[in-house]
Parts: structure tokens; sequence; C-alpha cells
């Protein structure tokens, strides 16, 4: 039998057992021309990053961890969030572990339900020792009810995590952390985020008056390695040390911007580009004065950008913007307030020079009402990235937080941590009519869920009433689902007040990707005799 009449059967044989698997994995359709495309299925895998939240010894972190019910989802699977320093390659008897460990946490009513609030006690005062025993720092026991962990001081970990089953599709986590003094004093926030091998972060800056680090968190079992550009007003930074930064495999990197170059400027935006392996990237952005926040990194280059939530009561807002490449272009700027959209007056187009940071203060742009930042290249035909820089209170007693351009809720996005007082949800529908759906998870220690359905107006952002769980004890989710219309874009504000400061953190809403089209395939083995 010669060579060539082997490799057909063995192709023959390959090609049989996948269109076999296909056939099991799949419904019984019928004849292929009864089958209707791809179905939209639950996620069955998700991972997420979470940088370290302070080097402070005053600071006061909340992490909290989330899944909403999803139809269609597994009856099993678990999602647990460990130190990433101490993450190691998951196997069979740990997930084994982990997924009891989950079960048994849901049999409260045949009298455990007091092992388990131990457990949770536990959990919420316990993060720090729990991640220096290797154990998890937070698990989900239930879809539709959050947990969360508290650390305090500059040992609270970075954290690495894995959902799978019935807690993968719109699994989200999110840090908050407090620091009541010193540089970057106020409420910092971030949502833990998927890895990747690219980010955009305009709003930097190697200022002597700013203390910023990029954060980088490797999930992988090999070592992953990362190169890090920065652009300033006049274009590219020279930088000593940015080029091949080593993450080491499942651990946590900070990387202190102004160390990387010798130029000290006010705005730079900070280009993150991985070689080998891929990483999670946020940068804290601190200041003597101004406080500070997590910035996130910017939605893709795109010709249309939206940055959702601008607080009505802004004393100052700071425009970054970024082009990559060497066009220069004119960007339309409008603001979506509660009446429309309208056009600032002396900012309505803003000029931005390829490969060069532009900064443009807008002053206290919204003035009393809610507002999103709409930009627009002609045609848009020129890609940019975009954030602003946000301060709120008065001279003396200033707070600042970040806005990146955001990516819309294309199906369900979930925001956590929120509180009874001082949490505000903002929804922008920049293009067409858009109707939402948004449901108040349980509370982190008790509560009943609830939810609301508004409509939101073309051109318009609205600070929503959103729903409150009823009986309310601890934290929790909101869920903003997209019925009609859109797109819609949103973020949440978090607010305190601390010794006359008025504390706050921005997080974006980006779109879950809860859901994934699965292909409808069946067997067809005619492609044998082609």
């Amino acid at each position: 039998m010669n060579r060539t009449t082997l490799s057909l059967i063995a192709g023959a044989t390959a090609l049989a057992a996948v269109t076999g698997f296909a056939a099991v994995s799949t419904p019984d359709t019928g004849p292929a021309e009864q089958r209707t495309g791809a179905a939209t299925l639950p996620v069955e895998r998700t991972g997420l990053l979470c940088p370290q939240p302070s080097a402070s010894d005053l600071a006061e972190t909340t992490y909290t961890s989330f899944t909403p019910v999803t139809e269609g989802a597994d009856d099993k699977g678990t999602a647990v969030l460990r130190a990433a320093a101490r993450q190691s390659a998951p196997d069979e008897d740990d997930n084994s572990e982990d997924e009891k460990a989950a079960e048994d946490g849901e049999s409260g009513e045949s009298g455990e339900s007091g092992d388990k609030e131990e457990k949770d006690e536990k959990g919420e005062k316990g993060a720090e020792k729990d991640s220096g025993a290797g154990k998890p720092v937070l698990q989900l026991r239930e879809p539709g009810k959050p947990v969360a962990a508290e650390a305090d001081g500059a040992d609270a970990p970075a954290l690495v995590g894995i959902a799978e089953g019935r807690f993968a599709s719109g699994w989200t986590a999110q840090q908050t952390t407090e620091v009541t003094a010193g540089t970057g004093r106020g409420l910092q926030g971030v949502a833990c985020s998927t890895a990747d091998t690219q980010f955009w972060f305009p709003g930097a800056s190697t200022d002597d008056s700013r203390t910023d680090y990029l954060h980088l968190t490797n999930p992988d079992d090999a070592a992953a390695v990362v190169d890090i550009e920065l652009y300033g007003k006049d274009g590219e930074l020279e930088t000593t040390v940015g080029e091949g930064i080593t993450v080491k495999p499942r651990s946590a990197e900070p990387v202190l911007l102004s160390t990387l170059t010798a130029e000290k400027q006010t705005d730079v935006t900070v280009h993150v580009v991985v070689r080998s392996g891929r990483v999670g990237a946020a940068v804290q952005a601190l200041d003597d004065e101004l406080g500070g926040d997590w910035l996130s990194a910017s939605a893709d280059p795109s010709g249309s950008l939206v940055l959702p939530g601008i607080p009505k009561d802004a004393t100052a807002v700071r425009l970054v913007a970024f082009t990559p490449g060497d066009a220069d272009v004119d960007l339309k700027v409008q603001l979506a307030s509660p009446s429309g959209l309208i056009t600032p007056a002396g900012n309505e187009t803003l000029h931005v020079k390829g490969g060069m940071t532009a900064a443009f203060d807008l002053g206290d742009l919204t003035r009393g009402e809610a507002g999103s930042l709409v930009l627009t290249a002609p045609d848009r035909s020129v890609p940019v990235v975009a954030a602003v820089r946000v301060l709120r209170g008065k001279e003396g007693k200033q707070e600042s937080a970040f806005i990146p351009a955001a990516r819309p809720v294309e199906t369900r996005a979930t925001v956590l941590d929120n509180t009874a007082e001082g949490t505000t949800l903002s929804v922008t529908a920049p293009e067409g009519d858009a109707e939402i759906r948004v449901t108040a998870s349980a509370g982190t220690k008790g509560g009943t869920p609830r939810t609301k359905t508004y409509s939101i107006k073309r051109g318009t952002t609205q600070d929503v009433d959103a729903p409150v769980p009823t009986g309310l004890k601890g934290s929790y989710a909101l869920t903003v689902e997209l019925r009609t219309g859109g797109p819609v874009h949103a973020s949440r504000t978090l607010a305190a007040t601390e010794g006359g400061v008025p504390f706050f953190t921005v997080q974006p809403l980006p779109d879950d990707r809860g859901m994934v089209a699965v292909p409808d395939v069946g067997e067809d083995l005619s492609v044998l005799q082609r």
C-alpha cells in the first residue's frame, strides 16, 4: 500500500471522528435544509485578572465576584479567584474540590447553613490569610448571588481566576479600594479584566506630581514578554527599559512609568504590546493633590468613540486623545445630555496630530446634568483612542477618576460592589432609541433581586433610577441587558464623602461576552469524494 493511500485513509478516519463528535454534541435538527445557521449558547469557560489593589498601608480593599443567572447554562461548574503569585496550574483534583465546595455551599437547607455562613464570614474577613495559604480568595456558590472578601494594607494580592460551566457566562469581578491619605487618596475601583495581547491607555502621566503604575498580570504557566511604548505631545518618548519586559508565570508585575523615560509629561498615551503570551493590564494613576483611580484600557482604536457617564457635578473634565499612525484628525465633539446631542461651545472640533498625544480642558462640561462624550472622526476613517480625567469637589478638596472610551453593551453587562446610597448608573444611546432591563441582584449578605425596564432616547444620557434589592444587606450587582434598539453605552459611579473630599470612582460597563454563536453542523461525508 503506497503512502498516498495511507494518507487518504488517515484523513478519512480523522474527518469521520470530527463529524461524529459534532453529531453527538449538537441537537438533531434534521436535514441540512431544515437547519438555521448558528445557535447562541453560554460560554463554558472564562478567565479574569485583578491587579494588585494598592501599595498603601492605609488601603482597605473589597473584592467582589458575581455571575448572573443564564438560561441554558450548564448545571455544574466553579468560579474561583486566587492570589496571582500563589496560583498553581489547575488539575482534576483541584477542580473537583472546588466544585464540591460550591455544591456544599448550596445545601444549607439540610442543616449546613451555619457552616456556610461561617465560610462566608471567613471569606469576607480573611482574604489575605486564605491567599497566603493558596486557598481561594473568592469562590462563587450560586449564580445570581455575589460574594465579597476584604483585605487591608499593601499586602492585598493581585488575583487570577477561572470560571467554568454554569458560572462562566457573564462572570464579573471588581475590586474597590479606599485610601484615606497620601498620594492617590480617595476611592479607586477597577473591574477585573480578561487577558489580551494589546492595550491602549490615553490619560497616563510621567509628571512629577503623578505616580502612575502599569500593572501587568500573567495568568499562564509560561512567562509573557511585553513591550511598553509611551507617546507624548511630540510623539513617541525615548524609553530605556520599555522593551522585552518579562512577566513571570502566574504573577503580577507593577511598572512605574516614570522609570521608563527621562521625559516628564502631563499627558501620555501608553501602548502595551505582548510579544509572547498574554497579560491583563491596567494603569493606576495617583496624584499628590488630586487623588487617584484606575485607568482601564480604552476601546480599540476607532473612528467613533463614546465615553459614557461623566458625573453631573464634575468641576473639570480633561480629554486625552491619540491616533496611531501618521494621519492627523479633526475630531467632532458632542455631549450626549439628557435632552439630546449638543456641541460644547468653543470645542466643536479638536485637532489630534498623528502619533502625538493631545489634551484638551473642557471645563465643567456637564453643567449639572448627566452627560457622555461622543467623538467622531470625519467619515470615521481615522482610528482614535481616548479617555477623560474627571475632577469633583472644590480646590484643595478634589478627587479624580478616569473614563476611557468604552465598548457598547451589545447584550448584557454587569457592575459590582453597588450600595444603596452613592451608586449612579448612567446609560447613553448615541445612535438610536433603546430599551434596557436593569436587574439588581441579591446582596452579598442578603436581599431579594429587583428588576426595572427603561427607555433611553436617541442621543441622550440618563442617570437611571436603578433598582435596589428588597431587604438589602451588603453590596449588590447591577446587570444591564439590551432589550431593543441601541447601541447603548453605560457606566457606574460610586461616591462617598470623607473629610469633606468627594471620593468617587467610575467604571464603564463593557459587554460581558457571555454568549457565543455556535455553528449548526451535521455530517457531510461527501467531502471525502472531492
